[in-house]
């Protein structure tokens, strides 16, 4: 089913860099985060948290702290 958006210009530019980065297409890129948001797919958080069900602790707080790097938003990453 053909769905239109109106996207504000610098949004676009956005998901055209955040999409070409994934390697994905821009619909794609918007499909995925729809059902990211409709939770029919886990985002990242979630799977961190099913995969820390199995472990101890102290695996679990390292997992937190190594992956705690894809949290950070750098502007010169949409460049």
């Amino acid at each position: 089913m053909p769905v239109s958006l109106r996207v504000p210009p610098e949004k676009a530019e956005m998901i055209r860099r955040a999409a070409a980065k994934a390697g994905m297409s821009r619909t794609a890129f918007i499909i995925e985060a729809i059902d990211e948001k409709l939770g029919l797919v886990k985002n990242r958080e979630e799977t961190i948290k099913a995969l820390a069900g199995w472990m101890s602790h102290e695996e679990a707080k390292e997992l937190r702290q190594a992956t705690k790097v894809f949290e950070e938003v750098h502007e010169k990453d949409w460049d």
